[in-house]
């Protein structure tokens, strides 16, 4: 959760550092929280849906489900924190999350637990 936290809550600063301060630090505080608590509780929900899934909706639905819900997580909670880079901000963390939801989801589902 913390190297989630600096690593994405500094790449939200760097993409948000052509504004006025302090909306960078904040944005990347935002950021920040979002990544920590996106890696705390993912594992945890594509474990959840493999358990309760099989055949081909176990290997697609986890990490489709996790992107979606990492994507509405990520824009709303941008847009009210007053993100002047939304795009660029989710861009990196969205792209990690769904690749790393895919490659374990796919582990579990190939392992027979999904």
């Amino acid at each position: 959760m913390a190297v989630a936290f600096a690593a994405m809550g500094g790449w939200a600063i760097w993409v948000n550092s052509a504004h006025p301060m302090p909306r960078p630090i904040i944005v990347g505080l935002v950021q920040g929280c979002l990544s920590a608590l996106i890696t705390l509780f993912l594992k945890r929900m594509i474990e959840a849906m493999a358990r309760q899934l099989s055949g081909s909706a176990a290997l697609l639905l986890p990490p489709l489900a996790a992107m979606l819900c990492s994507l509405v997580l990520l824009v709303t909670i941008h847009r009210l924190a007053g993100t002047p880079e939304i795009a660029l901000t989710i861009a990196l963390p969205l792209s990690v999350t769904t690749v790393y939801a895919a490659l374990y989801n796919f582990a579990l589902w190939r392992h027979g637990h999904g």
